[in-house]
This record gives C-alpha cells, sequence and structure tokens, in this order.
C-alpha cells in the first residue's frame, strides 16, 4: 500500500522540464559550432579541423536529446563533453587509423593546422611524447612562437619563417596545408547521398528557378565557383550547369509550357491580343541599340492570359509593319477560325494598323491601351499647358544653380545630410534631352526639389549665401524664386496633377480594366482633375480642354457599348428595376453602341440586335441576379473593395438573359475584353543581353525560350511586376541609406 502511494505522488516530467533540456542541447549544440567555426578559421584548436559537431535526435517524436562529436576521417561518434580529451585519446594515441601525430619511418609527416602557422603558442603534444619532426616544409613550421613541451621550452628547435609574401602569403600557405592533407588523408567527409530521381529533381527545380527570373540570374553567375561549392555541399553532382539549363531540359521546358498555352487557347471559344512594346521608350532604346521587344499575349475569357511570343523589331517601325505582324499572329493563334478572335489591344497604331484590321475583319474590336493613353496625357499637359513650362524652367535654375555652385552645394550637402539622412545632390534632367519635350526626365528633379524645400530655405539664410546674393545676380534671382510662395504653390500643383495621373496609371496596370471600365476611368479623371484646379487655382477651361482631346483620340465606340451590356454598371431607378445607364452617355455615344452592335452581328441578325437591345434598354436585369453580379469584398492585399465574382457579368449573359441571345453573342464577346495591353514586366538587363546576341540564330531561340517559359510563369501566377520593381519595394522596406538606389529602380520605365 505504501509503495502504491510513493508511486502514485512520483511527479511526472512537465513539458516545461522538457523545453528546458531541450533548450540546453541546442545552446551546447550552437556553442560548438560556433568554437569549431572559429577554429577552422585559425582561431581555436588543432583537433576542430578533425573533429565536427551533430545533434542527436529522438527518433520518435524528431526532438533534440544530445550532442555528439564525429571524426571527419574514420566517422566515428563520442561524448561532447569533453573535446579535448576525446582529441587527445582517439587522434594522438592512435586510435583514429587515418590520424598520425608523430613521424614514423617512411611516413610523410601530418602537418600542423594553419592556426599554428598564423602564430599559435598552444601545446603540441602531451609530456613526454616525441618532438613533432622539424624541417624545412613550409606547412610545419611555427612562425615566431617556440614549441612547448611540459614546462620547457625548446628555444633550440624554435624555427622562424620569414615568408617573402608578407602576410599575404598565409592564404596561399593554407591552401598548401589543405593539399597536403588532401594526399595524406584522401578520404573526406562525405555529403549526403542523393538519389539519381532526387538529383534530377534538384536540378528540375534549379532550372525552373533560372528561366523565371528571366535574366536576373545570368548563365555565368551559375557556374561561380562558391555557387558549385554550395551545390556540391548539399550533395549535387559537379556538372556543367550552363550545358543542363541551356540544353534538352531547357528545350523540354518549353515545350511542356508551350502545350499548356495552347491547351487553354483551345478551350476557350474567343480570345483576344493583346500586344505590348511598340512603344518606343528612350531608355530601353539606348541600351538595346534602338530596338524593341514587342510581347504578344492572349486574353481568355476566363479571366487568363497566356503567352504567346516576343518579337524584336529594329528600330522605327511603319504601321504597315506592324499591321502585318498582328495579323500574323491572329492568323498563328487562331488557326483556320480567324472569328474566334475577337480584337486587339496594342500600345500603339491605333489610327493606322489596328484600324485597317477592323475595317477587313468586320467581327473585331480593335483598341489602344488605357495606359498609354494616360501616360500622353502628362505628355499633352507639359506641352500645351503653360504651367507645366514655367515651372519646369524654374526648378531647372534652382537645381543648376544649387548643384554646381561649390559654396551653396556644400551647404545643401551639409543640411540635407542633417534634416533627411541623405547627402546626394539635386537630380536634374540629362543635358541631351530637351526637359520641356521629355517630362519624364524631369519629375525625379521636381520630387527632389519638394522634398528638400525646408533644406533649400536654410541655404538661402546662410551667410555665406547673403553674400553671394551681393554679388551675384543669378543668386539673387534664385533667392527671389524660391522665397516667393508662389513658386512653391505652381511646383506643388504640377507635381500633384502628375502624381493624380500616375496613381491612376498604377491602379490600372494592378487591376488590368475591362473594356466597360473605360468611361467610368476618365469620368473619375475628369472629377479630380477639376477638384485640382480648384485647389491650386488653376483655370479650368485650358485643362479641359487638353483632356478632352486626348479622351476624343483616345476613344473607341466598344467603350460605350461595353459599358451599357456590362451588367456591374447597371443602375438601380425608383421602381426598384436595374437598367442599363444610357443616361451616362451623351447622344453621340449612343449612337455609336447601335452603329457597332450593326457592324459585329450578322446581316440577318442586325434588326433582331437592335430590338433586343431596346428591350435590354428598358427591362435591365433581375434585381437578384444584379445584386449578385455588383457585390464586392475587400481585397485582403491592397484593402480596396473588388468585385467579388468577375466573371459573372458574362455568366448571366450566358445563363439568365438566354432569350437575348442574338445580343448575348456580342455581349459576351464584348464585356470580358481588355483596356490595357500591359502583361508581365521584362527584366530589361536580360533584353539587353539578348539584343547583343541577336545574331546568333541559336542564341536567339535559346533567349525566346527563356522569355516564354518565365512569362508562362508568371502569367500563371498573376505576377505582373518585375524583378527591379520588387528589389526597390525591398529596399525601400529596409530603410537602408542607400535610398537613391531604390529611387532609380523605381523611376525606371519598364518593358
Amino acid at each position: 500500500m505504501a509503495s502504491t502511494n510513493s508511486t502514485s505522488t512520483d511527479p511526472l516530467p512537465s513539458s516545461s522540464s522538457d523545453d528546458i533540456a531541450v533548450k540546453a542541447v541546442n545552446k551546447r549544440y550552437e556553442g560548438l559550432v560556433t568554437v569549431r567555426t572559429k577554429a577552422i578559421k585559425g582561431k581555436g584548436a588543432w583537433y576542430w579541423a578533425h573533429l565536427e559537431p551533430i545533434l542527436v535526435r529522438n527518433p520518435d517524436t524528431g526532438v533534440p536529446k544530445s550532442v555528439k562529436l564525429k571524426c571527419s576521417l574514420c566517422d566515428s561518434v563520442f561524448s561532447a563533453s569533453n573535446p579535448s580529451r576525446t582529441a587527445s585519446e582517439h587522434l594522438k594515441r592512435g586510435t583514429c587509423s587515418n590520424f598520425s601525430s608523430g613521424l614514423k619511418p617512411g611516413s610523410v609527416p601530418s602537418p600542423l593546422p594553419i592556426s599554428s602557422v598564423a602564430g599559435s603558442n598552444r601545446k603540441r603534444g602531451s609530456p613526454g611524447s616525441p618532438l613533432p619532426y622539424q624541417n624545412h616544409a613550409l606547412a610545419m613550421v611555427e612562425i615566431g612562437y617556440p614549441q612547448v613541451h611540459g614546462n620547457t621550452v625548446n628555444q633550440q628547435n624554435q624555427h622562424h619563417l620569414v615568408l617573402s609574401g608578407g602576410k599575404e602569403d598565409l592564404c596561399a600557405l593554407a591552401m598548401f596545408e589543405d593539399s597536403v592533407k588532401k594526399l595524406k588523408s584522401p578520404k573526406t567527409s562525405p555529403g549526403p547521398a542523393l538519389s539519381k530521381d532526387q538529383v534530377n529533381s534538384a536540378l528540375e527545380l534549379l532550372a525552373d528557378w533560372f528561366y523565371e527570373c528571366c535574366g536576373s540570374v545570368s548563365l555565368s553567375t551559375i557556374e561561380h565557383r562558391k555557387f558549385q561549392a554550395f551545390l556540391g555541399q548539399v550533395g549535387l553532382p559537379a556538372t556543367s550547369l550552363r550545358r543542363e539549363i541551356s540544353g534538352p531540359r531547357l528545350d523540354a521546358r518549353f515545350s511542356e509550357a508551350k502545350a499548356e498555352s495552347e491547351a487553354k487557347i483551345r478551350d476557350a471559344m474567343f480570345f483576344q491580343v493583346a500586344s505590348d512594346g511598340w512603344k518606343n521608350r528612350n531608355w530601353y532604346s539606348l541600351c538595346c541599340g534602338g530596338e524593341n521587344l514587342v510581347k504578344f499575349m492572349v486574353n481568355l475569357p476566363n479571366g487568363t492570359s497566356v503567352f504567346q511570343k516576343a518579337v524584336f523589331t529594329g528600330g522605327v517601325v511603319s504601321s504597315k509593319y506592324a499591321e502585318e505582324v498582328l495579323w500574323e499572329t491572329v492568323t498563328g493563334v487562331s488557326g483556320s477560325v480567324v472569328q474566334r478572335c475577337v480584337g486587339i489591344v496594342a500600345d500603339k497604331f491605333k489610327a493606322k494598323a489596328l484600324r485597317n484590321l477592323e475595317i477587313q475583319n468586320h467581327w473585331m474590336v480593335n483598341t489602344s491601351c488605357q495606359l498609354q493613353g494616360f501616360i500622353s496625357l502628362i505628355k499633352d499637359f507639359n506641352n500645351e499647358l503653360p504651367l507645366f513650362r514655367v515651372v519646369t524652367e524654374n526648378c531647372i535654375k534652382v537645381a543648376n544653380f544649387v548643384n554646381n555652385e561649390s559654396q551653396v552645394r556644400n551647404i545643401f550637402v551639409k543640411y540635407r545630410m542633417q534634416e533627411l539622412d541623405y547627402a546626394g545632390l539635386l537630380r536634374v534632367p540629362s543635358p541631351k534631352c530637351d526637359p520641356l519635350k521629355n517630362f519624364a526626365s524631369v519629375f525625379p528633379m521636381l520630387e527632389d526639389i519638394l522634398t528638400c524645400a525646408r533644406v533649400i530655405q536654410m541655404v538661402m539664410l546662410e551667410d555665406t549665401f547673403k553674400v553671394m546674393c551681393m554679388e551675384d545676380p543669378l543668386a539673387r534671382e534664385v533667392a527671389g524664386m524660391v522665397q516667393n510662395e508662389g513658386f512653391w504653390n505652381e511646383l506643388e500643383a504640377v507635381y500633384s496633377l502628375v502624381k493624380l495621373i500616375k496613381g491612376m496609371v498604377q491602379d490600372m496596370e494592378a487591376e488590368r480594366p475591362l473594356l466597360g471600365r473605360c468611361l467610368p476611368l476618365w469620368e473619375e479623371l475628369r472629377t479630380k482633375v477639376k477638384e485640382w484646379c480648384a485647389k491650386y487655382n488653376v483655370v479650368e477651361g485650358p485643362v479641359e480642354k487638353i483632356l478632352e482631346k486626348r479622351f476624343r483620340k483616345n476613344y473607341h465606340p466598344a467603350w460605350s457599348a461595353a459599358f451599357i451590356l456590362d451588367p456591374l454598371y447597371l443602375i438601380k431607378d425608383t421602381s426598384g428595376k436595374y437598367l442599363p445607364p444610357f443616361k451616362c452617355l451623351t447622344r453621340e455615344q449612343e449612337k455609336d453602341v447601335d452603329k457597332l452592335l450593326t457592324r459585329l452581328a450578322s446581316r440577318e441578325e442586325a434588326h433582331v440586335v437592335l430590338m433586343e437591345l431596346m428591350k435590354w434598354r428598358s427591362e435591365g436585369l433581375d434585381p437578384l441576379y444584379a445584386q449578385a453580379v455588383q457585390m464586392k469584398q475587400r481585397d485582403p492585399v491592397t484593402g480596396k473593395m473588388k468585385v467579388a465574382n468577375p466573371l459573372s457579368s458574362r455568366l448571366v449573359w450566358e445563363t439568365c438573359l438566354c432569350e437575348l441571345k442574338s445580343l448575348g453573342k456580342i455581349a459576351v464577346r464584348l464585356i470580358f475584353l481588355h483596356a490595357t495591353s500591359c502583361g508581365f514586366k521584362s527584366n530589361w538587363s536580360f533584353m539587353r543581353k539578348i539584343s547583343a546576341n541577336k545574331n546568333s540564330r541559336i542564341g536567339l531561340e535559346r533567349a525566346q525560350k527563356m522569355i516564354y517559359i518565365a512569362a508562362h510563369a508568371k502569367l500563371e501566377r498573376r505576377d505582373f511586376s518585375s524583378e527591379e520593381e520588387k528589389d526597390a519595394e525591398l529596399l525601400a522596406m529596409t530603410g537602408s541609406e542607400d535610398g537613391m538606389l531604390a529611387e532609380v529602380y523605381a523611376d525606371a520605365t519598364l518593358v
């Protein structure tokens, strides 16, 4: 009974005690690893070159339970409680058959570790052990320190060595010692053995990573000796990665990606071709010898996009050539049924190439990219609005004065460092470009001057600058501008207008709006521009005139038709019906809807389509289905409200509105069309490398395949950003002092 009671009261080991034990084991292991790492670098005991700490885990739970020492020469395992004693008993006393501490007749002496050459005065033997063999072999010499045996110092056997290369020779000496060790003990610590399937799987993942980086990693980099050493450490065999990645593995991966894309296109009833890259980009032309990379994608009704091809164009491209390439792409994707191609969206050639193809093929709807329309609006304001010219000229005068006058520059750099923790100068446009025509080169300067407004004001208050104003008329002029409130108001006005438009462009890049969204986008822009005019006391007339001129240049009748036919934009009236927003259209836009639908319908169905349009206008959609289509939810990433089911607009026409059969056939082909041509963004450095090797047929073919694989992977995961943008975000988040590098990345216009 007593024994029973004693047994029942025995305390059970708690989880907290287990955690403490595990932490102690991990701490012991990490400590030994740290000591060994330092010793290998020459700052510890010699035996760590042969003893390696290992963590032993419980086979049932996987929890660390003890730390052991493993001999790298014979794979024996020992307790880690006393590494020094283990080294003495196992290594020095001859227990390890692969280690020899003394010179045997006819044998090669074991070299002392490089730590001894670097000046270690540790004991090299136990009392009574034979003296280490001393001769002129470099790797076995103690430099500047006597040998210690017991408690006596053998000054007579001390050997001083002077290396002709100085301390730099120690690295070469260490390499020489390693060679001697390999000859003496050729057996090395084996890495993890991988099966053939594991090796193939690892190489396949490595190749996919390289392809999907799309040039961020060069072929020469993967053969770097450090990278090769890393692969050896993880158990991959020594092989030529260049041949692995650019050979049959590349062909197989390309064929697989192409087969997947073609299968998706075959499954779709219709599609849209998107072409991006026709628009000349100054930075890209400079890097790639005046050539552009035009990318073609296929937008499918289910909301996905697949990559089709990439084409290099030489310099300036004619509209006729673009028309031929676009039609060749359409026929290549469609096969014999070209009517499957609903239309084309491109960043250039709206007036000629796209228009001609639309006239020749009545079922097509060819539109220009909305992104380019908004970007071109900034250029219009810069060219036609006097405010932009005044602000640009004034800011160039201020920036050049601050950067070029040595006294002012030194004061500016000092105060900028104090206020903003950055000592750079103001960014100014390149002398090679006309700032009045190329606003992209002006915007960074405006941003810098606004950011440094307080710094520039502090410079003007310096006594040195006041003295300069008395002698230099330019200094007085600059001081007058900077101290004038109107200068800063005008600068802020221009900057905020451009920032407003750029913000809408970035949203379009992220959301990739459909055609029905075009009219609401331009109306949203009109509202914001009116608010801007009121805030900065700018006359609305000239601004609205420039905006309307750009709108008319980009406008396509399909904008109005898609806006009317998409259930997403139905408006609830007083009777509770959800009706098409005809009241949001002008009289001319209503006529455009009738004309477009008549053109897209067959001759036999044209009148039927117009009758069904009247029914759609008067009856609309059942409120329950309309609310379901327009239901929104918050995006967990951006925090913005988005449509819960973007495909529901098309599905409603194919199910609930099946009685409007003729109109429905046109509606489903219109409302899925994309308003932008941008897809994934390429790495511009990779494009430059391709351009440099464009005369090599094999090299260009490999590059095309790599682009295809990278684009296919990016579109699969809906990643439309570039590596440069991701690097810029990373640098911005870390808050590093190299903020200028992040700005350079972020300001670069990407492919």
